[in-house]
């Protein structure tokens, strides 16, 4: 008879997993509400293959690349194969080694699928796909190597429970790259510089997709023990003090600033409070929960203030200031809070993990985009991606507000 305690672990790590996987459609549901509907289409299609291109190249190559074999920056083993890597039971890290990959599975196409809210609306679908397969092949399983995998950071004592640098900070700086490297959509800034509104086209999807990540955030780091543990509930409510204390804090700051509450950017707040405890959910208190929330409903204003004013890199769903700058923030914070931490240790974890993704990141769009490019013309962008990419609307029949 199988080990009850093992049985548990299966069942909570398989609940987690799926859970996780449900954040696809978070993430399409928010990409599309905080875009125009004449891309909604195309966006459902990124989303959709960003799980389906991140599962085979990570089953293929990504997984022996995260987690085969001892060496300390990269793994060596498993490749093509990478249930081999099990011992004799079929066991790898505690767990049957399908219950741990279908696991990793899912993280891996959630940090992919960051990517393709900062590049919407003008991207060739040729080129995500491309992009998207990269990232699950050489950029996300190298760094989640060095952190999950036995690799260096791991073995200094970086701490990243459940990724905010590991998913989070590497999809968003893999967005940060692509969004400056495809430019800005047209109509976005004036002769002069000056940023233009683009307001997303459905609100209520946005929302509904907020309320999903928010629930599905509970597989997110609870499903990270990948154990049945009396510190689940501990863990639960970490993560949902600081997304509620960074949802109530955009709130005000944007009330403050703009004269009244803005709407997507306090559904971003709550997305900015979850990416920042996701690295400490399981070694700081609720009060440090609070806190580091607060301050991520703070920071995730102005960073997509600086992106959008500053540095004039259009984001059209804040994904570079609410995973990047936010997932940054949760792990530095880790290392002031977290019990056992080092702040010298996280420092240096996102150090590396931010150069080896921003340099790989602009290798891979500046190759795409002498190749075979990144962006559609100018008329399949103003006419709307879905009709020129994929021959349909996801609005049938409606009437569409001319951009030009």
């Amino acid at each position: 008879m199988e080990n009850t305690q093992v049985l548990l672990n299966i069942v909570w790590t398989m609940v987690g997993a799926f859970l996780v996987y449900f954040m696809q459609a978070g993430f399409a549901m928010v990409e599309t509400g905080f875009t125009r509907a004449k891309n909604s289409g195309n966006i459902l299609m990124k989303n959709m293959m960003d799980f389906v291109l991140g599962s085979i190249f990570f089953f293929i190559i990504g997984f022996a690349l995260m987690f085969g074999g001892s060496n300390a920056f990269i793994g060596t083993a498993g490749f093509f194969n990478p249930k081999s890597l099990a011992d004799a039971d079929g066991m790898f890290n505690g767990l049957p080694i399908g219950v741990f990959m279908i696991f990793q599975t899912v993280f891996c196409a959630t940090s992919a699928t960051i990517v393709s809210g900062a590049m919407a609306e003008r991207t060739k679908f040729i080129s995500y796909l491309i992009y998207s397969a990269a990232i699950s092949v050489f950029i996300y399983p190298i760094t989640g190597h060095w952190i999950w995998g036995g690799g260096w950071l791991s073995q200094i004592g970086f701490h990243d429970f459940a990724g905010s640098t590991a998913v989070h900070m590497v999809g968003g700086l893999c967005a940060l790259a692509g969004a400056k490297m495809v430019g800005p959509r047209i109509g976005k800034y004036t002769k002069e510089g000056k940023p233009v509104a683009i307001p997303g086209h459905n609100l209520p999807l946005g929302a509904l997709g907020v309320f999903i990540l928010w629930f599905c955030w509970f597989g997110f780091n609870c499903g990270s023990t990948t154990a049945a543990t009396y510190s689940l509930g501990d863990i639960a409510m970490t993560t949902n003090l600081a997304a509620a204390a960074a949802t109530l804090i955009t709130l005000i700051v944007t009330w403050v600033r703009y004269g009244k509450p803005d709407i997507s950017m306090t559904m971003n707040g709550a997305l900015a409070g979850l990416v920042a405890i996701t690295a400490s959910c399981d070694v700081v208190n609720d009060y440090e929960a609070l806190f580091i929330g607060a301050v991520a409903g703070v920071v995730v204003v102005f960073a997509v203030e600086f992106f959008d004013k500053v540095v004039k890199i259009d984001d059209p769903v804040g994904a570079i200031s609410v995973h990047g700058v936010c997932g940054a923030l949760g792990t530095l914070f880790t290392g002031i809070f977290g019990e056992g931490c080092s702040f010298i240790t996280q420092l240096i974890g996102f150090v590396a993990v931010a150069a080896y993704t921003l340099i790989l990141a602009f290798i891979l769009f500046f190759v795409l985009k002498k190749t075979i490019g990144l962006r559609v013309t100018e008329k399949e962008e103003i006419d709307g991606l879905d009709m020129h990419e994929h021959g349909c609307s996801a609005y049938a029949n409606f009437h569409f507000h001319n951009d030009k």
